[in-house]
């Protein structure tokens, strides 16, 4: 029997924060996953559906772009991301999207960088920094 040792990434990453699904409507997909699957609603923006899938947030929305439209988005938390981005770029990671700020509100900023994987899956980095 062999065991998988522990990984340590170097860049802080702490669990999924987010997935992204890739829908066509985001009202018929917003009914489904509220009143069919019964998740937690958390709340919507315009094109955008969030939900609490047992502490991974669901997010809802069509994609920005052709080549996304039937694939999904993991969004990695980390506690610093420009850090995390410096270390992955180290390891030679060339990100689509740098870190930067997408949204705040009263309690938090939420950061957000994007690069590709191996086989071309769209990855993502994510922060939420406290205010």
């Amino acid at each position: 029997m062999s065991t998988i040792p522990e990984a340590n990434s170097g860049i802080g990453i702490q669990g999924v924060g987010q997935i992204h699904v890739a829908v066509r409507d985001v009202e018929r997909a917003t009914g489904f996953y509220r009143d069919v699957l019964g998740l937690r609603f958390l709340f919507q923006f315009p094109g955008m559906a969030f939900f609490d899938c047992g502490g991974v947030r669901l997010y809802l929305a069509q994609a920005e772009k052709p080549e996304h439209d039937q694939t999904s988005t993991l969004y990695y938390r980390v506690s610093d991301i420009r850090e995390a981005a410096r270390e992955l770029e180290s390891r030679g990671v060339t990100f689509v999207e740098a870190p930067r700020l997408v949204h705040q509100d009263e309690r938090h900023e939420l950061w957000l960088a994007f690069f590709h994987d191996t086989e071309g899956n769209t990855v993502a980095l994510m922060s939420e920094v406290a205010k």
